[in-house]
């Protein structure tokens, strides 16, 4: 299931997806996945569209690209009053693949710029910027949305939003199945899908939850056309691959090779802060990895990390079989 999909005419070998992750699927992170591979695309972490214009592409570890990536959706958190088609423009002068408008995220930040869970909301502010971004963007455009606000009418408020979308001339959308007011609390809402695709004849692409072949999600996930895999691959960044061919890691090659790859995208200070937030996950792996995950958040020099990484891994953790996916 979700070997592949079509989408405006483009096929995607498999239909399953590098979900966007603030602070995680940065270029350092794509790069890991990539070189796996098995994904069909990836997604950039929420860019703001207007810090696109400021970014150095060759450089900026929010927006540069290697060619192993392959194909790479840039999402972009966007407000009121952005230079849309300059914002676009920037992006075809780069070579991006693909974009997608977050209308989904919920943070009080991102709220009280208007944008988000926000611009969802305010119907025709979002009318008006999906139609400019439209216009100026002829290639592969997607939408990520939630449900809505928990609400008896939430159906109809929803399928209001999305026969919007469909006239705007989006090619798909990609569906977070949980309330704003869920966060990441709930369980995704996957029995939703079946009254979305009710609604448009737009792919669907599910987001939220999915980290295996549970049979009985994936009954609900029917509906979709591609999946999309968020906090599983930073535990396990072979996921791809290994959802249909088993695959041999070595462990501590991996996280060294991460580490690495972070060093050579990020200054040192952010760095330091990026290794901590991907160990916080793939430590879960392991059966004290919270012992591992604990000593080194404190610390506040990359070579320490190293030699406390060095420590560990020389012991052979032992590997736990299901690890446990949590929402740090």
């Amino acid at each position: 299931m979700f070997d592949s999909c079509e989408i405006a005419g483009r096929r995607f070998v498999p239909a399953r997806f590098l979900a966007p992750m603030a602070g995680y699927t940065h270029s350092a992170f794509r790069r890991l996945i990539a070189e796996f591979g098995g994904c069909g695309a990836l997604w950039t972490e929420m860019l703001s569209a207007r810090q696109i214009l400021n970014e150095d592409f060759a450089k900026s570890p929010w927006v540069k690209r290697r060619p192993i990536e392959r194909f790479v959706f840039y999402q972009l958190m966007v407000r009121q009053g952005d230079p849309i088609e300059k914002v676009v423009n920037r992006l075809l002068e780069n070579g991006a693949d693909a974009v997608d408008l977050n209308l989904a995220c919920d943070a009080s930040h991102i709220r009280n710029l208007k944008a988000g869970s926000a611009l969802f909301s305010n119907i025709e502010a979002m009318r008006k910027i999906i139609s400019e971004t439209r216009k100026y963007w002829s290639g592969l455009l997607t939408v990520k949305i939630r449900l809505g606000d928990r609400r008896p009418d939430w159906q109809p408020r929803l399928a209001e939003r999305v026969k919007m979308i469909e006239e705007c001339g989006v090619d798909a959308i990609v569906v977070h199945p949980r309330f704003f007011e869920d966060k990441f609390k709930r369980t995704a809402r996957y029995e939703t899908l079946n009254f979305i695709s009710s609604i448009t004849t737009l792919p669907l692409i599910a987001s939220g939850d999915i980290v295996d072949k549970d049979q009985k999600i994936f009954d609900k996930l029917r509906p979709a056309h591609a999946i999309m895999l968020g906090r599983i691959a930073l535990i396990k960044p072979w996921v791809f691959v290994d959802w249909d061919n088993p695959t041999k890691v070595d462990y501590a090659a991996v996280w060294k090779k991460m580490f690495d790859y972070i060093k050579e995208d990020f200054e040192p200070l952010i760095a330091l802060s990026r290794i901590k937030m991907f160990t916080k996950y793939y430590s879960s792996n392991f059966l004290f990895g919270n012992v591992f995950r604990n000593k080194i958040s404190n610390v506040e020099d990359l070579n320490e990390i190293q030699t406390i990484a060095d420590d560990f891994f020389s012991k052979t953790p032992a590997i736990l079989s299901n690890p446990i996916v949590e929402n740090f």
